[in-house]
């Protein structure tokens, strides 16, 4: 025994070095924060993008050590500097989010104390507030009380569980799988597919629902191919509507689609990652009929503003997920539970979970929702602004837009899509804003996603400046 204590005590010294003292721990988080500070401070200024690339040897992982001077040093030409800054308000690519400061801090206490938010047993606390972050949002969207929901790590994941629980509901498994039909359409999120491909539904029949002139859903084409299928002894189960695509924002018609839902019995998904925060604004008339829905998936990450890596799902049939996710082993029997709903790790694929419900749960406690509705208020003016100055400046663009995302395009009296393609070339070179395209009817577009809670008035001035430069470039070399 004395020889094992002595092997024990010959590891301390060097094994303690990972439990920092006081002043060390003082001392790393000053230059953290001090280059938290220098950060957002320079923020307003600095370029939304930039096609530096990081040096790859900077992130070697090796036997010697290094400074935290620099660490941050690396972090900060290798990390913050390549690429899209995705915390700037002039960043109008994609879908912006920003990333509040609160939820900043959330995440570092989440990671302090290490909470496991997957079981109550564990930490009742954090599963508690993850449980009332839910109840929230079944409550803004008019899910009953009864309903399950789980917070991931974003959109994929929230809509891999309600596809998973859809399946299990209506037992679309082995053979039952190559007649099963799912109605969607052409904007519907490319991570519904891949989820599909993942729960073994790749074979299953996907039939496009033809667009309105807005991208939306056209349902009296949903109901005639939903007849024609039954009619042909096939086996309609799932219906996904969308509450504002990538692509354009748009806002399929819910209410007319639960109707539909209803009438053939399938099950009724809302993919409402990037719109669904929305309902709290001026636009909740559009978002009739979601309370139908069997399943919806919000992403706070997107139109609450905190920082990736937040995604929710709310589903009314507790007893479908539960099939999907449930599973016992004799490890866990200390932390077995009456209450199977309680626990996160029982209605989601992960067991172990990162405890996010602190990143949005602080901001809310400390702000309040008014600042968020304004900011979503904000950002629909802006859009209106931004197509306005667009217009002005000879760009032809895209319908009404439901939302924050709009598009446009120049009209070249040439070949227009290559002309296009050339000016967002010019307009990624420069970097100032960064904005990014898409494709509609083989139509090169650009688009803008007015999102960030920075983004403001002067950020659009910015962005027109930016645009009205490349498009003088542009043409000059056109001509």
């Amino acid at each position: 025994m004395d020889s094992l204590i002595k092997k024990i005590e010959s590891q301390e010294e060097l094994a303690n070095q990972l439990d920092l003292d006081l002043l060390q721990r003082e001392k790393l988080l000053e230059k953290v924060a001090h280059f938290a500070k220098d950060y957002l401070e320079d923020l307003h200024d600095a370029k939304a993008f930039s096609q530096k690339e990081p040096q790859q040897d900077a992130f070697r992982i090796g036997q010697s050590q290094k400074t935290i001077e620099e660490i941050l040093t690396i972090f900060k030409e290798d990390v913050a500097e390549p690429g899209i800054r995705a915390s700037s308000g002039k960043h109008m690519g994609y879908i912006p989010g920003g990333g509040i400061y609160a939820s900043a801090l959330g995440d570092f206490l989440a990671a302090i104390t290490n909470e496991y938010a997957g079981i109550s047993y564990a930490s009742p606390g954090a599963v508690a507030m993850e449980n009332e972050v839910l109840n929230w949002l079944k409550k803004l969207f008019s899910f009953p009380e009864t309903a399950v929901g789980n917070l991931t790590s974003g959109g994929s994941i929230a809509n891999l569980i309600a596809l998973t629980s859809a399946r299990d509901k209506y037992g679309v498994k082995n053979q039952q799988i190559l007649k099963s039909v799912i109605y969607l359409t052409p904007q519907t999120h490319h991570c519904i597919h891949k989820s599909l491909r993942i729960i073994g539904l790749e074979d299953v029949i996907i039939r496009y629902v033809q667009l309105d002139d807005h991208y939306k859903m056209d349902t009296i084409d949903l109901e005639k191919q939903i007849q024609v299928d039954k009619s042909q002894g096939l086996f309609p189960f799932l219906v996904i509507g969308s509450a504002g695509t990538t692509d354009v924002g748009a806002i399929d018609p819910l209410d007319e689609i639960a109707r539909m839902a209803a009438l053939y019995k399938l099950w009724f998904h809302v993919d409402a990652a990037y719109g669904g925060f929305f309902i709290l604004t001026s636009k909740k008339n559009l978002f009739q009929g979601i309370e139908k829905a069997d399943s919806i998936v919000v992403d706070p990450h997107k139109s609450m503003f905190i920082p990736y890596g937040i995604g929710a799902v709310l589903v009314k049939d507790s007893t479908a997920v539960l099939h999907s996710n449930l599973y016992m082993a004799n490890y866990m029997q200390d932390a077995l539970s009456d209450d199977l709903l309680k626990d996160p790790a029982n209605v989601s694929p992960e067991l172990t979970k990162h405890f996010r419900a602190l990143r949005i749960w602080m901001p809310l406690q400390l702000h309040g929702i008014a600042p968020f509705i304004a900011n979503l208020e904000e950002k629909l003016l802006l859009t209106t602004y931004f197509r306005a100055q667009l217009m002005a400046a000879g760009f032809l663009i895209g319908p009404e837009p439901d939302l924050s995302i709009s598009y446009f395009w120049y009209p070249f009296k040439e070949d227009q899509n290559a002309f296009n393609k050339r000016l967002l070339h010019h307009i990624h070179e420069d970097g100032s804003v960064f904005l990014s395209s898409t494709l509609l009817n083989e139509k090169f577009v650009i688009r803008i996603a007015v999102l960030s809670f920075r983004t403001k008035l002067e950020s659009i001035d910015k962005a027109m400046g930016m645009i009205n430069r490349c498009l003088e470039k542009t043409l000059k070399e056109w001509k």
